[in-house]
C-alpha cells in the first residue's frame, strides 16, 4: 500500500514523501491518526501544490529576514546609563533595552531574538546578534555612554 504522508513518521520518512507500507499499518494506524494519507493521483498533486506554497513561503520569510539583517548592520545603537567607579553601570542593558532603542530608529525587532553573549555592564562598545530566522543573523552595534548628569 502506498501512502503520502503528511508528518513526519521515525523510520518510516518525513512529511510529503509517498512511502510502501504494509496495508494493516497504513490502514489501521497512519490514516486514523492522520499521519499519512492513500497515494491517490490527486493526494499527490495536493501535497505537491502545498509542497509550492510552503517552499514560496519560505523564500519570503529569508527574504525579509534578509532585508531587516541588513537595515540592522548599518545601525548604531546608543543607550545611556547611570555609571559607578571604574565606568561600571548601576544595572545592566538589556535585550528590551536594545529592542526598544532598534524601534526607536525604524527598525521593528523582538528582543527575544537577541542574543547578548555576556551581560553589559561597561560602558563602551559591545556587539549584539540577532537570529533573525531562516539561518539569518544580524550583529548590532550597541554603544554605551556614561548619561549625562
Amino acid at each position: 500500500m502506498q501512502v503520502i504522508l503528511k508528518e513526519d513518521v521515525h523510520n518510516l520518512g518525513a512529511a510529503g514523501e509517498v512511502v510502501t507500507v504494509r496495508p494493516g499499518y497504513g490502514r489501521n494506524f497512519l490514516i486514523p491518526a492522520g499521519k499519512a494519507a492513500v497515494a491517490t493521483a490527486g493526494n499527490v498533486q495536493q501535497i505537491e501544490h502545498q509542497k509550492k506554497l510552503i517552499a514560496a513561503k519560505s523564500a519570503k520569510l529569508l527574504k525579509d529576514a534578509q532585508s531587516i539583517a541588513d537595515r540592522v548592520a548599518q545601525i548604531e545603537v546608543q543607550i545611556e546609563r547611570a555609571v559607578g567607579e571604574e565606568d561600571k553601570l548601576f544595572g545592566s542593558v538589556t535585550g528590551r533595552d536594545i529592542a526598544e532603542a532598534l524601534a526607536k530608529k525604524g527598525v521593528q525587532l523582538d528582543h527575544k531574538k537577541l542574543v547578548i553573549a555576556e551581560t553589559i555592564k561597561t560602558i563602551g562598545i559591545h556587539n549584539v546578534e540577532a537570529k533573525l530566522g531562516q539561518g539569518v543573523t544580524a550583529h548590532i552595534k550597541v554603544v554605551v555612554v556614561p548619561k549625562a548628569a
